[in-house]
């Protein structure tokens, strides 16, 4: 192949607390009925105060210890400024400079964080296309996400990856991270580098192209293999990969242009000012961790003489 493709992941996972990350109203997946699971904190109304869900901070903890991440001693929240229908309060309390954890390895690829934010409510589209309703049961459920470093080359890397966090997620049982009720959504970073010759400099980076909210392993392992055959290409035409954010459109089997990437500067972050910094060691979690997948594989391998497709 003459192209190195570079991926990266950004899972976001729904924990599994009893109520949101800010406030008292209820963290319940499966209510049906629309608007029933606010309050005025969660619906952003002005001279509300927020109040941190310490579970979800504990979840979160559990977690970046699962993947042998380094735990933050000291940790606080912002604000990430952007203006969308789903989000009431004009701005998503977030973590940007001081992430509850840094570091960590799953299945040979590393990891450079684990932050906590809350999730934004929920749209749904008229099948005519002339109007939107919105649902803010989700809006501040606490949202956990894990970001790695871009050490993925392949869809079915990518997928492997998914897959083993989602069964951590479920041993240390923090989250459902049910895919097809958005519980667990992965979206993929990827560009594509020509490689070098052999022997020669490490290959310059190529435009980073990002694809939204994917809500299976399949339509991840599909969607990355279609976009490194898409930017090959247009590489081979002499075109410009365009830096933007695709989605997935699983009846075509095929991504499609959605808007042009936000940057960083873009979301003004600041650091929010109605909560207080997190001091890790003062709030005494009890963080004991169950057998992780990977031991108990390991156990039965060396127990029971089971091979590893066992």
């Amino acid at each position: 192949m003459k192209y190195k493709p570079t991926i990266g992941l950004e899972i976001h996972v729904e924990l599994k607390t009893k109520t949101k990350m800010f406030c008292a109203s209820r963290n319940d997946p499966d209510e049906k009925r629309p608007n029933v699971n606010i309050c005025p904190i969660c619906m952003g109304h002005p001279g509300t105060l927020p109040v941190i869900n310490q579970e979800a901070v504990r979840y979160t903890l559990m977690c970046g210890k699962a993947i042998n991440g380094k735990l933050a001693e000291h940790s606080q929240f912002d604000r990430k400024n952007y203006f969308y229908p789903d989000l009431p309060k004009g701005y998503q309390i977030s973590q940007y400079k001081f992430p509850l954890v840094e570091g960590g390895e799953l299945n040979g690829v590393n990891i450079t964080r684990i932050h906590l934010e809350e999730d934004t409510g929920r749209l749904i589209h008229a099948k005519d296309e002339t109007s939107s309703l919105v649902d803010f049961n989700r809006a501040g459920v606490p949202l956990m996400e894990l970001v790695t470093e871009p050490d993925i080359s392949s869809g079915e890397q990518a997928r492997k990856f998914a897959e083993e966090l989602q069964l951590i997620l479920r041993y240390l049982d923090i989250s459902d991270a049910d895919m097809e009720k958005g519980q667990m959504r992965v979206e993929v970073n990827i560009s594509l580098a020509v490689k070098p010759p052999s022997g020669g400099l490490t290959a310059k980076l190529g435009t980073k192209v990002e694809i939204k909210n994917l809500n299976s392993f399949r339509s991840v392992e599909r969607s990355v293999n279609y976009e490194i055959e898409r930017q090959t290409a247009l590489l081979e035409t002499g075109e410009k990969i365009v830096h933007e954010t695709r989605g997935w459109d699983e009846d075509k089997q095929k991504t499609f242009s959605q808007r042009e990437k936000e940057m960083a500067h873009d979301y003004r972050y600041f650091s929010e000012p109605d909560l207080p910094p997190l001091k890790i060691s003062e709030l005494n979690f009890d963080l004991t961790l169950p057998e992780l997948p990977s031991e108990k594989r390991k156990r039965f391998k060396e127990k029971y003489g089971l091979k590893e497709e066992q």
